[in-house]
């Protein structure tokens, strides 16, 4: 199983030291790393201040970030603190603007990140921070006289403007933000210390209302598109939301929520006079499609309303359907394992029925499906005398999951880590036990309607129960440890790395093992190989934390060790390798996965070693499909650039060829034999073109030790390069000779596709006839039934 679990999405305090006097323009421009996000304000990655701000016809308006808008206010006078920008800076120099604008940071020394549920609740610490560090930057207000907990963060929005009235039409300069408008009073204007810095300010001037407005009617004067956005549209004269303008009553702006809107991000395209820019940039904000950071349309992945977390709200990195197609092999993969030998469920044998609700089973079913597909299929194969307790098992646990993911539904932390370590002893006891309102989407109907879970569960054999009802107890204890950690930047070392996915699942293996062992399928000794039990389960999480880098940090629970990453980011900032720009950039980033990968690759011995020892044969699938899913997603993210700006996936039609690869330890070997090879070939291939990774040779030594270990099953299966063969000839017979009256392509494809089916039928027949008999060890658990009772 093995899921990933939330904390904070704040990130952890780093040790670099920001010293805005020690630097130039330029030096901020390359040294300063900008939090780069998508449409929805959810951090995906860094990049440097000048990448971001680039407008071309590569990025027509820039890079999509966040960065803050301070308006501080005389409160004994209703002045606000104008500041004009320096001539010397690169963008939009000499124009008037509110009192402070910049940018959060990665990796400051007070941690800038803030995640969905800071702006939820209004908190923003992260925004705030850098509007501190910024204001004794520019200004020279000392950090103490403007406490953090007197700023109020009002909304956002979400703007571009090209800086053509600096640069020209073609101006290569611009902007492209989310802002958060910040307010903040002081007693009296004298309270302060200003002192600004002349690199960033030419002038100031306290204004009222009235002064402004006079200086926005002066042609003369310019000012900032964002400040003309934030002062016309809700700070002056009643604002577009007909409660009154922010700045017209300032007791009620600090003093209440009237005025907040956390929920939405509004959105503007800039003045006519700020369109164009180096990529000739056109309205694009009032357009009905909505766009992405880079202004393309993003494709996402499942529906992000109806999941918790950042799951859909990061890019899947896909092969085009053409591509896919080319993979003949593959292609007979799918046809045989969807038409000719699917995956047999027996979840409608005569034991079943006799034992279950049916309605409550069929939820069951239903839920499974829905929360987790990949899981459905390989539990449904499994024998009828465990198939329930498997299902059970893993529905439990989501439901585990699904409330220790929520991060808005608990009052607090201890509030939750009462609800995990109680649950054993209310949702497996309690029969009409429910939570309402926790989660989302499917995962919020399986905790509400849990009753119907519990039936089943009730009904189970005592022994499943017990080794259910034990697992979820030390599981939540490991989450209630995890709940209070700040995992924004990832786990402190390998050490609480391997840790965490001991909890989430490791201890999933060893209850497996025990139930396996307790349904009589598998020798009772297999209970007790809690070791290579929580090995298998570690290497399949692993897997799963390389692979969804992104997608954790977004979501502000990433589990990445620091002792690992700290070595190759040099922001020392998690987010610092998502979307590597420079070749710099990229080489750390892929350090970084390489390593990781080859801390993976190193569980694989214990891994075959627990498959060795399993003796039914629908046992060993179920262990053995996510073990092979998992060693060629290692392969895929191994030095792969695209796992720092999306989701990487191995192609369907692999997918199918590995499931009908699992039928036995040989199948298996093989497969492993084959990735292994693979990630040690690219391994050698990079050295061999200057790349310098500081875990080669670890990577080599664990690959060459999978080799090693499957190297017999690797000679046995030379003989299926030949059938491959006949099976790409008999396509290219389909197609060539094949004619149509209307010569169509499609159906001369379709033609091909059922002659490989067909070749692939008579392979599969004719293999298990003449190569595979007698080899496996694996009996069916019908034949493991009979002999039982013999």
């Amino acid at each position: 199983m093995g899921n990933k679990q939330s904390s904070s999405s704040s990130s952890s305090t780093t040790n670099k030291k920001w010293d805005g006097n020690a630097m130039s323009q330029n030096d901020f421009m390359e040294r300063d790393t900008v939090l780069v996000l998508n449409n929805d304000d959810i951090v995906i990655g860094s990049e440097s201040k000048k990448a971001s701000h680039v407008f071309s016809t590569d990025q027509s308006r820039g890079v999509l970030h966040r960065a803050f808008s301070v308006c501080l206010f005389d409160s004994s006078t209703g002045e606000m603190l104008l500041q004009k920008r320096a001539s010397t800076k690169i963008t939009f120099p000499n124009v008037w603007t509110n009192t402070c604008c910049s940018h959060p940071l990665h990796g400051m020394e007070v941690n800038e990140v803030d995640g969905p549920e800071d702006v939820k609740d209004g908190s923003v610490k992260g925004v705030k921070a850098a509007a501190v560090r910024k204001l004794e930057h520019e200004l020279g207000i000392p950090v103490g006289e403007l406490p953090i907990e007197n700023f109020k963060f009002l909304t956002r929005l979400h703007y571009w403007a090209a800086d053509t009235v600096t640069h020209g039409e073609k101006s290569p300069w611009g902007e492209h933000e989310i802002d958060y408008v910040l307010f903040i009073t002081v007693p009296t204007k004298d309270s302060i210390t200003l002192k600004p810095h002349p690199d960033e300010v030419d002038d100031v001037c306290w204004v009222t209302q009235s002064k402004l407005l006079e200086m926005f009617a002066n042609d003369d004067l310019l000012f900032s598109p964002w400040f003309r956005l934030i002062a016309n549209r809700w700070m002056i004269g009643g604002g577009e939301n007909g409660k009154g303008g922010w700045w017209d009553d300032l007791d009620r702006t600090m003093n209440t929520d009237d005025f907040c809107d956390y929920e939405n991000i509004h959105r503007f395209d800039p003045p006519t006079e700020h369109l164009g820019g180096g990529g000739d940039a056109g309205p694009w904000l009032d357009t009905k499609e909505a766009p992405s950071a880079n202004g393309t349309v993003e494709d996402t992945v499942g529906d992000a309303s109806k999941k918790q977390g950042a799951y859909g709200k990061i890019k899947t990195h896909k092969e085009s359907k053409l591509s896919q197609l080319m993979h003949i092999d593959e292609v007979c993969s799918a046809i045989s394992l969807l038409y000719i030998n699917p995956l047999k469920s027996n979840l409608e044998s005569d034991n079943i029925k006799k034992s279950f609700d049916t309605d409550d089973l069929a939820f069951c079913d239903d839920i499974l499906c829905k929360v987790s597909r990949s899981f459905a299929a390989v539990i449904r194969q499994l024998p009828s005398e465990l198939l329930v307790d498997v299902l059970i098992f893993y529905l439990v646990l989501r439901a585990l999951d699904t409330i220790e993911d929520d991060m808005t539904f608990f009052a607090s932390n201890d509030e939750k880590v009462k609800v995990l370590l109680a649950f054993h002893k209310t949702a497996l006891v309690d029969p009409e036990w429910k939570m309402m309102g926790c989660g989302e989407g499917d995962e919020r109907r399986l905790l509400e309607e849990f009753p119907k879970c519990h039936s089943v569960f009730a009904a189970l054999r005592e022994d499943s129960r017990r080794v259910i009802s034990d697992i979820t107890l030390r599981m939540a204890t490991g989450m209630a440890e995890f709940v209070g950690k700040d995992l924004g930047q990832g786990t402190v070392d390998v050490q609480q790395y391997n840790r965490y996915c001991h909890f989430v699942a490791g201890l999933v293996g060893e209850g497996l093992s025990r139930l396996f062992s307790a349904s009589g399928l598998e020798k009772p000794a297999l209970a007790t190989e809690l070791y290579l039990s929580d090995q298998m389960g570690l290497f399949l999480q692993k897997t799963n934390i390389i692979r969804d880098y992104l997608e954790d940090y977004v979501d502000g629970r990433a589990f990445w060790p620091q002792t690992v990453w700290k070595k190759y980011s040099a922001s020392g900032d998690l987010g610092y390798f998502a979307n590597p720009a420079t070749v710099e950039h990229e080489t750390a980033a892929l350090n970084c996965i390489d390593e990781l990968v080859t801390d993976a690759l190193e569980l694989v011995p214990d891994c075959l070693s627990y498959l060795s020892k399993l003796r039914c044969a629908e046992v060993f699938r179920f262990c053995a499909i996510p073990q092979v899913m998992a060693i060629a997603t290692l392969d895929k993210c191994y030095h792969n650039k695209d796992v720092f700006s999306g989701v990487v996936k191995i192609r369907k039609g692999m997918s199918c060829a590995l499931i009908n690869g699992t039928t036995d330890i040989n199948g298996v070997h093989s497969i492993f034999h084959r990735f292994a090879s693979s990630i040690l070939r690219q391994a050698e291939l990079s050295r061999k073109k200057g790349f310098e990774d500081p875990s080669y040779e670890r990577t080599v030594k664990a690959c060459t030790t999978i080799l090693e270990l499957t190297e017999t099953e690797a000679k046995r299966s030379g003989s299926s390069v030949v059938g491959s063969t006949l099976m790409l000839s008999t396509a290219a017979v389909g197609c060539l000779t094949y004619k149509y009256p209307n010569g169509s392509n499609t159906t001369a494809l379709t033609t091909a596709i059922a002659s490989v089916g067909m070749f692939s039928l008579f392979k599969t027949s004719f293999m298990k006839y003449v190569g595979k008999k007698g080899v496996s060890s694996l009996m069916p658990a019908s034949k493991l039934t009979e002999k039982k009772e013999g």
